[in-house]
């Protein structure tokens, strides 16, 4: 007995103790839980996302290893914007000394310590992240996603009931099955046309590869794996005229089985007439070609503001060979200012950044946009192998280069500029002006103007 003492001594003397700044022993009460707390459980609880629970002591004490390597690798949590490039509210980016922290614990023989320091564990909104919502949409019924071929793109329209004009706040999205949902985008129609092409078509909702097919009045954002919904910043909101259809364009991926999804949208509005209306901006690039193998492909856009404008948020868009983005604007004077910068893009993890505070950008100012590419075998990314030619499109194994950026004009006046600025963006390059040549050699350009500049000037 004696001798087994004395091993276990010799043992413990070999184990060692894990401590704060201050000196104390690191625990899970004190220590680590205000870490989970604050930038894991709002995905790692019953009915999200991840695939665990880390809501207490023991769910994360069962997983603390994979904690510490998960976080010392900044695989988790998500966060993939660079600090410095872009101050962003909501940034769930851990810092060193508590990565540090939480590998001190593990190490140190996950201790739970004293319960009184244990901090209150978070509390959830029932159902929706932002609360309950003002308006509430769901798809009329529910699309049949087939269990192979090609990735589906299809609109579904649902009549909003909304009387009178509204600004939106905030959209949260809630696909009933994430496994078939790559992206959705929430466009608004006032005219009518989405219905009729959803009453020509039998199946639910109607197709439209790549645009939605009509000449949209308005949007409400978008939702991709990944993105959590957020409140605009105060005195802002996004325009949902009365009477607006709302069609949901949604990219359905096969899995390999037949699935059904019926997704429901919460519309959150604004409680007083906003100040300012926003203006979705997008810089894109279709000409993408990359060749099998091709480790460093790069590829590039820009825009030049027309007014003095606010960016509010920011949001990159790229497919699965994507492996870096980048986004600057270039002041009149030369100065320049970063607006994003993914060293480690991942399509699973996709953000709406929000600015903590917005950026204030002159008239003139020089928005650029730079993605580069992997498509060899050392991406681990790359859905195939050997690895093929990858050209621009909307199937997932193809690829894209988008951004899309929340702006606001300085002035109200200025909206219809900044409106067809945005529509020009939304074109895109070389691809926009060949649709525009296509519009006028089949003498619809008048009609086709009319109706872009009445939506432009629409604020």
């Amino acid at each position: 007995m004696r001798n087994v003492l004395r091993t276990l001594l010799c043992t413990l003397a070999m184990v060692p103790i894990a401590t704060a700044a201050d000196g104390t022993a690191v625990t899970f009460n004190r220590d680590v839980a205000p870490i989970i707390f604050a930038s894991c459980t709002s995905c790692h609880r019953a009915g999200e996302v991840a695939p665990f629970p880390l809501q207490s002591y023991d769910d994360c004490a069962t997983r603390g290893k994979q904690i510490a390597s998960v976080v010392e690798s900044r695989y988790m949590p998500p966060w993939k914007a660079e600090p410095g490039h872009g101050e962003f509210h909501g940034s769930r980016r851990l810092t060193e000394e508590q990565i540090k922290t939480i590998r001190k614990w593990v190490d140190g023989g996950k201790v739970e310590g004293d319960s009184k320091d244990l901090p209150p564990a978070p509390k959830f909104p029932d159902g929706w992240m932002l609360g309950t919502p003002d308006l509430v949409l769901k798809m009329p019924e529910p699309f049949t996603v087939p269990a192979e071929g090609r990735d589906v793109y299809r609109n579904f329209v649902i009549p909003t009931g909304v009387t009178e004009d509204k600004h939106v706040t905030a959209v949260e999205y809630r696909p009933s099955n994430r496994r078939v949902v790559h992206h959705a985008i929430f466009f608004l129609d006032n005219s009518g046309a989405a219905r009729k092409k959803d009453a020509a078509d039998k199946a639910p909702g109607f197709t439209s590869f790549g645009g939605p097919g009509f000449i949209p009045s308005g949007g409400l954002g978008g939702w991709a794996p990944g993105a959590f919904p957020r409140f605009l910043p105060d005195g802002t909101g996004q325009l949902l005229r009365k009477n607006a259809d709302l069609v949901v364009q949604t990219h359905f991926h096969p899995t390999g089985k037949e699935e059904q999804e019926q997704s429901t949208i919460g519309i959150y509005f604004a409680k007083k007439t906003p100040e300012k209306t926003i203006v979705g901006l997008t810089l894109r690039n279709r000409n993408i070609d990359i060749p099998p193998g091709e480790k460093n492909y790069r590829i590039s856009a820009s825009q030049t503001l027309p007014v003095d404008t606010d960016l509010l948020g920011i949001t990159p868009h790229a497919h699965l060979v994507c492996r870096e983005m980048k986004a600057t604007a270039t002041l009149p004077d030369g100065s320049k200012k970063p607006l994003i910068w993914i060293k480690d893009w991942d399509f699973n993890w996709q953000e709406q950044y929000l600015y903590a505070k917005p950026l204030q950008l002159p008239a003139g100012t020089k928005l650029d946009m730079e993605y580069v590419y992997d498509n060899s075998d050392e991406n681990i990314r790359n859905p195939s192998n050997p690895p093929k030619r990858v050209r621009h499109g909307e199937q997932t194994t193809d690829e894209m280069a988008l951004l899309f950026l929340q702006a606001v004009p300085r002035e109200v006046k200025d909206a219809g500029r900044l409106r067809m600025a945005a529509l020009g963006g939304l074109m895109g390059n070389r691809a926009g002006a060949k649709t525009m040549r296509a519009a006028a050699a089949a003498s619809c350009w008048k009609r086709c103007r009319s109706a872009l500049t009445r939506t432009a000037m629409e604020s």
